[in-house]
């Protein structure tokens, strides 16, 4: 049986820019193991498949893999889902995804994409980094370390931030020294960035992802979420909306552009938005075996 599947290029106003994305926009049938299948043959960070809603009042379920399991939750496959939906139809429109953590509302507006999350639970722990160990994993010296944290929104992630561009630039994956010591961490998903966290900021990050299959990750929307959230968590005041800029991928030749905005009152996160461009570059059929459709659940 046939399938379409388009490819996109997310957090990127031009073509081969930003994080690519498979997408699959009728994948109704398609089995689970046959989706993780897929998101391997593709080998892109992440590739979403797109069914009815199980609650009507919703506009889409959406099941996003990395070519090694699946996820609750990512920006870029979002955002790139949304902009295959959007296809030629009115400037501006509404989706409400249904994902692994809960509805996601998406808003397309021009070129612009825009995914809403309300009420976002940004998990912490109290456990600390490493810094000796996350250096290593990064092959860099550890006084390049300014701070580091764990926190995420549907992905956990450990936040090292170091003191500039040209660390960030200078890092490198050690896979043996990651395995030792980062492997079974609170996250074991090192996102480096140089910057000041205030309102406004212009930072500039790269994502290792070794553990879901990603070594490194062009454009990442749910670390986006997860640092403008902490943004605005770590800022003094109970109310207040925060803003960051984020480049990222530009040491993989993939530039990437996103912008993360938090909005607190009363002390409490109430929405967390993160938005960017996407391309659609290409389309095509995927030709599946009958055993390979048995269908989703």
């Amino acid at each position: 049986m046939a399938y379409h599947f388009a490819l996109v290029d997310v957090f990127s106003d031009r073509p081969f820019g930003g994080n690519q994305l498979a997408v699959f926009p009728d994948a109704e049938g398609i089995g689970e193991q046959t989706m993780q299948q897929l998101a391997r043959e593709f080998n892109f960070s992440e590739t979403t498949f797109v069914l009815p809603p199980r609650d009507p009042t919703r506009s889409f379920r959406v099941r996003i893999f990395t070519p090694d399991q699946e996820l609750p939750f990512a920006g870029h496959p979002t955002v790139g889902t949304a902009a295959v939906l959007a296809g030629s139809g009115p400037a501006r429109q509404t989706f409400v995804f249904e994902e692994g953590i809960g509805p996601v509302t998406v808003t397309v507006e021009g070129g612009m994409i825009r995914l809403h999350l309300q009420d976002p639970v940004c998990e912490t722990t109290d456990e600390a980094p490493p810094a000796t160990a996350v250096a290593r994993a990064l092959a860099l010296p550890e006084e390049a370390i300014v701070d580091s944290w764990y926190a995420g929104i549907g992905l956990r992630f450990c936040f090292v931030r170091l003191t500039g561009r040209e660390s960030v630039d200078q890092a490198r994956l050690d896979r043996t020294a990651w395995e030792a010591a980062i492997a079974e961490r609170w996250s074991p998903h090192l996102y480096v960035f140089a910057g000041d966290l205030r309102d406004g900021a212009h930072v500039y990050s790269r994502f290792f992802a070794p553990a879901v299959g990603v070594d490194e990750d062009p454009a990442t929307g749910s670390a986006a979420a997860s640092l403008v959230a902490g943004l605005a968590q770590r800022s003094p005041g109970r109310h207040g909306t925060y803003r960051l800029r984020i480049s990222q991928g530009v040491a993989m030749g993939r530039p990437s552009t996103l912008q993360g905005t938090a909005h607190k009152e009363n002390g409490l996160l109430t929405q967390v938005i993160v938005g960017g461009n996407a391309v659609v570059v290409g389309s095509g059929t995927m030709d599946l075996p009958a055993e390979a459709v048995r269908g989703a659940r």
